[in-house]
C-alpha cells in the first residue's frame, strides 16, 4: 500500500506540445504557406490545439520566428573567411546575404531592428572586427556594418517589387565592394 506522503507519477494525458513540436509545425506552415499565413491561431489549428496552449512554450509570434531563424542559421556551416580584413568584410557580407536569401521571412524579422539572431552574431562580429582592422574606430565599424546591412536588406526586400532580374553574384560583389570601399575611404588620411 502506498503511504499518504508518496505521490504517484503524473496522472492524466501526457503533454502533446513541446517547443520542438511547435517549431516543426511552424516551419511547415512557413514552407508551405509563407510567413504572412503564420499566426498563433493558424499554428494552433495545425497542431489541433489552442493558441493559449502554445503560449506556454513560446512568448509570441516574434519569439517563434526568432527561434526558427536561429535554428535555420545553426544548420548552416561556418565558412572560412579570408585573412585580409577588407576581403573578410566582403566575404562576410556575402555569407550574410546568402543566409538571408535562403530564408526570406527572416529578412523581415531581422529588418524590424528589434531582434538579433544569436546564432548569426559570429557573422556580425567578424565583419565589425575586420572593419576595425581596416582602420575604422569601433563606432565607425558598427556604422559601416549597419550601412552594409541596410544595403543587403534593401536588395533582398525589393526583389519582389522589381521587374529587373536579380543581380548576379558578381554584380552583387561589385556593389558590396563599392559600398565597402566608400566606407573605408572616409577614414583614409
Amino acid at each position: 500500500m502506498q503511504s499518504p506522503n508518496t505521490r504517484p507519477g503524473r496522472i492524466g494525458r501526457p503533454p502533446r506540445l513541446s517547443r520542438e513540436t511547435i517549431l516543426v509545425a511552424a516551419q511547415r506552415v512557413l514552407d508551405e504557406e509563407g510567413a504572412e499565413h503564420l499566426s498563433m491561431r493558424r499554428l494552433a489549428r495545425e497542431l489541433s490545439s489552442t493558441p493559449m496552449a502554445l503560449y506556454r512554450h513560446v512568448r509570441d509570434k516574434d519569439e517563434l520566428l526568432m527561434l526558427l531563424l536561429d535554428a535555420y542559421v545553426r544548420r548552416i556551416p561556418r565558412p572560412d573567411l579570408p585573412d585580409h580584413p577588407r576581403e573578410r568584410v566582403v566575404a562576410g557580407a556575402q555569407v550574410l546575404h546568402g543566409i538571408l536569401e535562403g530564408c526570406p521571412w527572416g529578412v523581415e524579422v531581422l529588418a524590424s531592428d528589434r531582434f538579433v539572431s544569436t546564432s548569426a552574431t559570429w557573422i556580425v562580429e567578424s565583419i565589425v572586427d575586420a572593419l576595425v582592422l581596416c582602420g575604422l574606430s569601433p563606432a565607425d565599424a558598427v556604422y559601416a556594418y549597419r550601412v552594409i546591412w541596410f544595403c543587403l536588406v534593401g536588395e533582398l526586400t525589393s526583389r519582389p517589387f522589381t521587374e529587373r532580374a536579380v543581380a548576379s553574384a558578381d554584380d552583387r560583389r561589385r556593389g558590396l565592394e563599392a559600398v565597402i570601399d566608400g566606407l573605408l575611404s572616409q577614414n583614409a588620411p
